[in-house]
Protein backbone atom coordinates (compact mmCIF):
# COMPACT_ATOMS: atom_id res chain seq x y z
CA UNK A 1 0.00 0.00 0.00
CA UNK A 2 0.83 3.11 -0.77
CA UNK A 3 2.54 5.33 1.77
CA UNK A 4 -0.09 8.73 1.18
CA UNK A 5 -2.73 6.18 1.18
CA UNK A 6 -1.60 4.44 4.84
CA UNK A 7 -1.25 8.11 5.43
CA UNK A 8 -4.81 9.10 4.97
CA UNK A 9 -6.12 6.01 6.50
CA UNK A 10 -4.41 6.59 9.57
CA UNK A 11 -6.05 10.10 10.01
CA UNK A 12 -9.16 9.17 9.04
CA UNK A 13 -9.22 6.27 11.90
CA UNK A 14 -7.85 8.44 14.37
CA UNK A 15 -10.88 10.78 13.95
CA UNK A 16 -13.56 11.53 16.48
CA UNK A 17 -16.95 10.38 15.79
CA UNK A 18 -18.30 13.80 14.81
CA UNK A 19 -15.32 14.35 12.40
CA UNK A 20 -15.81 11.11 10.29
CA UNK A 21 -19.50 11.90 10.46
CA UNK A 22 -18.42 15.31 8.66
CA UNK A 23 -15.68 13.58 6.05
CA UNK A 24 -18.78 11.24 5.33
CA UNK A 25 -21.30 13.89 4.80
CA UNK A 26 -19.11 15.85 2.42
CA UNK A 27 -17.63 12.88 0.42
CA UNK A 28 -20.88 10.79 0.28
CA UNK A 29 -23.86 12.19 1.69
CA UNK A 30 -24.03 15.53 -1.03
CA UNK A 31 -23.74 12.77 -3.72
CA UNK A 32 -26.18 10.85 -2.13
CA UNK A 33 -28.94 13.92 -1.58
CA UNK A 34 -28.45 15.31 -5.12
CA UNK A 35 -29.49 11.47 -6.39
CA UNK A 36 -32.30 11.19 -3.99
CA UNK A 37 -33.45 14.84 -5.25
CA UNK A 38 -32.84 13.56 -9.06
CA UNK A 39 -35.18 10.57 -8.06
CA UNK A 40 -38.29 12.41 -6.29
CA UNK A 41 -38.27 15.26 -8.77
CA UNK A 42 -38.84 12.51 -11.91
CA UNK A 43 -41.32 10.48 -9.88
CA UNK A 44 -43.02 13.67 -9.19
CA UNK A 45 -43.03 14.70 -12.77
CA UNK A 46 -44.17 11.39 -14.06
CA UNK A 47 -46.85 11.22 -12.00
CA UNK A 48 -48.28 14.90 -12.60
CA UNK A 49 -48.18 13.51 -16.71
CA UNK A 50 -49.75 10.69 -15.49
CA UNK A 51 -52.63 12.77 -13.70
CA UNK A 52 -52.42 15.39 -16.34
CA UNK A 53 -53.05 12.25 -19.38
CA UNK A 54 -56.01 10.34 -17.14
CA UNK A 55 -57.71 14.10 -16.66
CA UNK A 56 -57.75 14.65 -20.05
CA UNK A 57 -58.71 11.45 -21.23
CA UNK A 58 -61.42 11.53 -19.08
CA UNK A 59 -63.03 14.41 -21.19
CA UNK A 60 -65.75 13.93 -23.51
CA UNK A 61 -65.46 13.21 -26.76
CA UNK A 62 -65.00 16.60 -29.06
CA UNK A 63 -68.49 17.47 -31.16
CA UNK A 64 -70.05 15.01 -29.71
CA UNK A 65 -74.17 16.32 -29.58
CA UNK A 66 -74.68 14.37 -26.05
CA UNK A 67 -71.79 16.37 -24.27
CA UNK A 68 -73.18 17.97 -21.22
CA UNK A 69 -74.26 21.37 -21.68
CA UNK A 70 -71.14 24.07 -20.39
CA UNK A 71 -71.91 27.32 -22.46
CA UNK A 72 -73.68 29.12 -19.96
CA UNK A 73 -70.75 31.70 -19.43
CA UNK A 74 -69.48 32.30 -23.05
CA UNK A 75 -73.69 32.74 -23.97
CA UNK A 76 -73.93 35.47 -21.56
CA UNK A 77 -70.51 37.06 -22.59
CA UNK A 78 -71.44 36.80 -26.26
CA UNK A 79 -75.68 38.08 -25.66
CA UNK A 80 -75.14 40.45 -22.78
CA UNK A 81 -71.84 41.64 -23.42
CA UNK A 82 -72.48 45.04 -24.82
CA UNK A 83 -75.81 45.59 -22.94
CA UNK A 84 -73.49 45.03 -18.94
CA UNK A 85 -70.14 46.53 -20.68
CA UNK A 86 -71.06 49.18 -23.42
CA UNK A 87 -67.84 47.28 -25.44
CA UNK A 88 -68.36 46.26 -29.34
CA UNK A 89 -65.13 43.97 -29.12
CA UNK A 90 -66.65 41.20 -26.79
CA UNK A 91 -62.64 39.72 -26.06
CA UNK A 92 -62.18 43.42 -24.95
CA UNK A 93 -65.17 43.13 -22.70
CA UNK A 94 -64.00 39.62 -21.10
CA UNK A 95 -60.68 40.82 -20.60
CA UNK A 96 -60.98 44.12 -18.66
CA UNK A 97 -64.46 43.68 -17.43
CA UNK A 98 -65.90 40.35 -16.68
CA UNK A 99 -61.59 39.11 -16.25
CA UNK A 100 -60.32 42.25 -15.55
CA UNK A 101 -58.64 41.01 -12.59
CA UNK A 102 -56.82 38.39 -14.57
CA UNK A 103 -55.28 40.87 -16.93
CA UNK A 104 -54.62 42.87 -13.64
CA UNK A 105 -52.05 39.98 -12.70
CA UNK A 106 -50.87 39.52 -16.17
CA UNK A 107 -49.58 43.70 -16.01
CA UNK A 108 -48.08 42.74 -12.58
CA UNK A 109 -45.72 39.85 -14.34
CA UNK A 110 -44.65 42.30 -16.47
CA UNK A 111 -43.60 44.17 -14.12
CA UNK A 112 -42.40 41.92 -11.59
CA UNK A 113 -40.10 40.55 -14.33
CA UNK A 114 -38.65 43.78 -15.02
CA UNK A 115 -37.55 43.75 -11.49
CA UNK A 116 -35.93 40.59 -11.80
CA UNK A 117 -33.96 41.50 -14.76
CA UNK A 118 -32.88 44.71 -12.89
CA UNK A 119 -32.05 42.47 -10.54
CA UNK A 120 -29.79 39.67 -12.29
CA UNK A 121 -28.38 42.33 -14.84
CA UNK A 122 -27.44 44.78 -12.75
CA UNK A 123 -23.91 45.79 -13.38
CA UNK A 124 -21.51 47.51 -10.43
CA UNK A 125 -17.71 46.29 -11.55
CA UNK A 126 -15.31 48.05 -12.94
CA UNK A 127 -15.32 49.44 -16.75
CA UNK A 128 -14.44 47.18 -19.32
CA UNK A 129 -14.30 46.19 -23.31
CA UNK A 130 -18.40 46.66 -22.98
CA UNK A 131 -18.56 50.07 -22.21
CA UNK A 132 -17.24 51.09 -25.58
CA UNK A 133 -20.28 49.61 -27.00
CA UNK A 134 -22.35 51.15 -24.67
CA UNK A 135 -20.62 54.77 -25.60
CA UNK A 136 -21.76 53.79 -29.66
CA UNK A 137 -25.14 52.99 -28.74
CA UNK A 138 -26.14 56.43 -26.83
CA UNK A 139 -25.06 58.16 -30.03
CA UNK A 140 -27.41 58.86 -33.13
CA UNK A 141 -26.39 55.90 -36.24
CA UNK A 142 -24.10 57.74 -38.47
CA UNK A 143 -26.62 56.25 -41.01
CA UNK A 144 -28.50 59.64 -42.34
CA UNK A 145 -30.71 57.80 -44.48
CA UNK A 146 -31.66 54.97 -41.54
CA UNK A 147 -32.30 58.15 -39.24
CA UNK A 148 -34.56 59.21 -41.27
CA UNK A 149 -36.23 56.31 -42.67
CA UNK A 150 -36.65 55.43 -38.78
CA UNK A 151 -37.53 58.79 -37.92
CA UNK A 152 -40.76 58.58 -40.33
CA UNK A 153 -41.46 54.89 -39.30
CA UNK A 154 -41.45 55.63 -35.58
CA UNK A 155 -44.38 58.40 -36.33
CA UNK A 156 -46.72 56.29 -38.09
CA UNK A 157 -45.82 53.18 -36.38
CA UNK A 158 -46.56 55.11 -32.50
CA UNK A 159 -49.88 56.23 -34.36
CA UNK A 160 -51.23 53.02 -35.16
CA UNK A 161 -49.97 51.60 -31.94
CA UNK A 162 -52.04 54.60 -30.26
CA UNK A 163 -54.90 53.97 -33.06
CA UNK A 164 -54.99 50.31 -31.86
CA UNK A 165 -54.99 50.99 -27.94
CA UNK A 166 -57.52 53.57 -28.05
CA UNK A 167 -60.06 51.40 -30.25
CA UNK A 168 -59.47 48.66 -28.52
CA UNK A 169 -63.37 48.32 -27.37
CA UNK A 170 -64.41 48.90 -30.93
CA UNK A 171 -62.57 47.00 -33.07
CA UNK A 172 -60.05 43.69 -32.78
CA UNK A 173 -56.94 45.00 -30.94
CA UNK A 174 -56.43 46.61 -27.33
CA UNK A 175 -53.66 47.60 -24.59
CA UNK A 176 -51.51 44.35 -24.98
CA UNK A 177 -51.07 44.38 -28.80
CA UNK A 178 -51.30 48.16 -29.11
CA UNK A 179 -48.80 48.24 -26.20
CA UNK A 180 -46.34 45.94 -27.85
CA UNK A 181 -46.35 48.08 -30.91
CA UNK A 182 -45.72 51.02 -29.17
CA UNK A 183 -42.80 49.54 -27.59
CA UNK A 184 -41.46 48.28 -30.92
CA UNK A 185 -41.28 51.87 -32.49
CA UNK A 186 -39.58 52.91 -28.83
CA UNK A 187 -36.87 50.34 -29.46
CA UNK A 188 -36.39 51.42 -33.45
CA UNK A 189 -35.98 55.07 -31.91
CA UNK A 190 -33.57 53.80 -29.56
CA UNK A 191 -31.35 52.48 -31.79
CA UNK A 192 -31.86 54.93 -34.66
CA UNK A 193 -31.19 57.65 -32.47
CA UNK A 194 -29.26 56.73 -29.50
CA UNK A 195 -29.81 55.63 -25.88
CA UNK A 196 -29.21 59.68 -24.71
CA UNK A 197 -31.88 60.72 -26.74
CA UNK A 198 -34.21 58.15 -25.88
CA UNK A 199 -33.75 58.91 -22.44
CA UNK A 200 -34.91 62.40 -23.14
CA UNK A 201 -39.07 60.36 -22.85
CA UNK A 202 -38.05 57.12 -21.48
CA UNK A 203 -35.68 56.61 -18.41
CA UNK A 204 -35.83 54.86 -14.75
CA UNK A 205 -38.00 57.49 -13.36
CA UNK A 206 -40.81 57.81 -15.56
CA UNK A 207 -40.79 53.99 -16.55
CA UNK A 208 -40.83 53.61 -12.38
CA UNK A 209 -43.69 56.59 -12.04
CA UNK A 210 -45.79 55.31 -15.19
CA UNK A 211 -45.95 51.95 -14.23
CA UNK A 212 -46.48 52.57 -10.40
CA UNK A 213 -49.21 55.06 -11.73
CA UNK A 214 -51.13 52.73 -14.07
CA UNK A 215 -51.23 49.80 -11.90
CA UNK A 216 -52.39 51.78 -9.08
CA UNK A 217 -55.16 53.39 -11.42
CA UNK A 218 -55.74 50.01 -12.68
CA UNK A 219 -56.96 48.43 -9.16
CA UNK A 220 -58.87 51.51 -8.03
CA UNK A 221 -60.92 51.25 -10.94
CA UNK A 222 -61.45 47.46 -11.10
CA UNK A 223 -61.72 48.06 -7.14
CA UNK A 224 -64.44 50.41 -7.64
CA UNK A 225 -66.33 48.30 -9.89
CA UNK A 226 -66.05 44.95 -7.68
CA UNK A 227 -67.64 46.77 -5.11
CA UNK A 228 -70.79 48.60 -6.78
CA UNK A 229 -71.06 45.29 -8.67
CA UNK A 230 -70.87 42.81 -5.34
CA UNK A 231 -73.55 45.34 -3.40
CA UNK A 232 -75.86 45.31 -5.96
CA UNK A 233 -75.06 49.67 -6.33
CA UNK A 234 -75.32 51.79 -9.53
CA UNK A 235 -72.08 52.32 -11.12
CA UNK A 236 -70.91 56.91 -11.54
CA UNK A 237 -69.15 55.14 -14.81
CA UNK A 238 -71.35 55.86 -17.53
CA UNK A 239 -71.16 53.18 -20.08
CA UNK A 240 -71.86 55.35 -23.15
CA UNK A 241 -73.80 54.78 -26.91
CA UNK A 242 -71.96 51.20 -28.05
CA UNK A 243 -69.90 51.68 -31.57
CA UNK A 244 -68.47 55.37 -30.44
CA UNK A 245 -65.55 56.20 -29.46
CA UNK A 246 -66.47 57.50 -25.59
CA UNK A 247 -67.98 54.42 -24.77
CA UNK A 248 -67.42 51.13 -23.12
CA UNK A 249 -67.14 52.64 -19.36
CA UNK A 250 -64.01 51.62 -17.86
CA UNK A 251 -62.42 49.45 -20.81
CA UNK A 252 -61.16 52.51 -22.79
CA UNK A 253 -58.90 54.61 -19.79
CA UNK A 254 -57.70 50.17 -18.09
CA UNK A 255 -56.94 50.06 -22.36
CA UNK A 256 -54.59 53.06 -22.01
CA UNK A 257 -53.31 52.10 -19.08
CA UNK A 258 -52.31 48.48 -20.02
CA UNK A 259 -50.74 50.10 -22.95
CA UNK A 260 -48.53 51.84 -21.16
CA UNK A 261 -47.45 49.68 -19.03
CA UNK A 262 -46.62 47.22 -21.90
CA UNK A 263 -45.13 49.56 -24.07
CA UNK A 264 -42.44 50.45 -21.43
CA UNK A 265 -42.06 46.87 -20.50
CA UNK A 266 -40.92 46.34 -24.29
CA UNK A 267 -38.60 49.02 -23.95
CA UNK A 268 -37.00 48.24 -21.10
CA UNK A 269 -36.77 44.88 -21.95
CA UNK A 270 -34.59 46.04 -24.73
CA UNK A 271 -32.64 48.46 -22.94
CA UNK A 272 -31.46 45.78 -20.07
CA UNK A 273 -30.66 43.04 -22.47
CA UNK A 274 -28.55 45.17 -24.59
CA UNK A 275 -26.92 47.37 -21.80
CA UNK A 276 -27.86 45.74 -19.35
CA UNK A 277 -28.54 48.82 -16.97
CA UNK A 278 -31.69 51.53 -17.39
CA UNK A 279 -30.73 55.32 -16.23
Amino acid sequence: MPDSDRGNRFRYHNKTMHERWLVWKTDNGERAFRYFYNTVSVIVCLILTGVLVFTTASFPPFGDPANPTNNEVPLRYLEEGVQDTGAINIVAAMILDYRAFDTFGEACVLFVAICAILALLRRDGPPDAFDTLLREMELPWPNVILRTTSFMLVAVTMLFGSYIVINGHLSPGGGFSGGAILGASLVVYASAYGRRRAQLFMNFKIYSRTVSACLLFYVLAKGYASYTGANHLPSIIPLGTPGNLLSGGKILPLNIAVGLIVACSVYVIYILFSTGELD
